[in-house]
């Protein structure tokens, strides 16, 4: 290992796809375009195309193949063939468990013996195809930046990319659980008809300067990272609180507001890993440590 396979291996675990024949194995990995502008007004293919320059001339020496990409409107997609016999090829499939697709993606424990600066890279890459630094992306007061980790269906990838952050000492602020209780606590959706609005992605947030030991490759994401990761510290500054105070904070260090949420008939869907299925939920922290994210 190292931090170019695990920077590798996190952009596999966001948003990768795995085939595999008799002799080769194909794996695509898909940067979404969610936004064509970026906050400044600017092109986001041309900054993609850019930073997939940097990424192929990083990963290709370590792979000894060509890394193919195809960009369209809404998505740049990367994709490379190698023997199924190939060292790197082997690496990877026992690293996700040999899942076919990062929806189904649990790590292996070896990942958590990682270094601390291939644990960084792992993360900067994962987050390169899931994360978005936007300036809508606050917590309650607009200058709070934060950025999201976007992961559709997988409940336990969020539960060890969250631990690799703790590992890491970067606190996640919020997770907003594709789960019932949190994303419809008052039925709002359910009692308009709409019962499966909470079937969504799941969303791990992060107070955008804390993020900045991770960063990202693709430029424009680490552009607006920076930008507003400094209005975040500059406003928490110029309000005389102490930035470790607010943001460097993991939730059990914090005291918790309880608010009891209503019962939700999804409560049961098979949606629902089985462990935590039919339980009740009024905070996502309760979600968190029941999978396993906990001091």
């Amino acid at each position: 290992m190292n931090t170019e396979m695990s920077y590798l291996l996190g952009m596999i675990c966001g948003n990768g796809e795995i085939q595999r024949s008799s002799r080769e194995t194909t794996i695509s990995i898909e940067i979404p375009h969610k936004k064509l502008i970026t906050e400044r007004n600017q092109d986001v293919r041309v900054y993609v195309r850019a930073s997939i320059a940097d990424i192929r001339q990083v990963i290709e020496p370590l792979l000894g193949t060509n890394i193919e990409f195809t960009q369209c409107n809404h998505s740049t997609i990367l994709s490379f063939t190698k023997s199924n016999r190939d060292h790197a090829i082997r690496e990877i499939l026992m690293l996700i468990n040999n899942a076919y697709s990062h929806n189904y993606i649990s790590l292996n424990d070896a990942a958590f013996h990682f270094t601390n600066d291939e644990k960084i890279y792992f993360l900067r890459g994962f987050s390169d195809v899931t994360g978005y630094i936007r300036r809508s992306n606050y917590y309650i007061q607009p200058h709070l930046h934060r950025v999201y980790l976007e992961i559709p269906q997988n409940w336990y990838l969020v539960i060890d990319v969250c631990n690799l952050l703790k590992d890491v000492d970067i606190p996640v602020q919020n997770i907003d659980w594709a789960h019932p209780n949190i994303r419809d606590g008052n039925l709002n959706k359910y009692n308009e008809g709409n019962i499966n609005f909470w079937k969504k992605e799941h969303q791990i947030k992060i107070y955008a300067n804390e993020f900045l030991p991770i960063g990202f490759s693709v430029i424009h994401k680490h552009e607006t990272l920076i930008e507003l990761s400094n209005e975040l510290t500059n406003f928490v500054i110029e309000e005389e609180n102490n930035i470790e105070e607010i943001t460097h904070k993991f939730y059990w260090e914090r005291r918790q507001s309880r608010r009891n949420k209503l019962y939700h008939p999804g409560e049961n869907d098979n949606f629902i890993p089985e462990e935590i299925r039919g339980r009740h939920y009024n905070s996502w922290r309760e979600i968190a440590e029941d999978l396993g994210y906990h001091e």
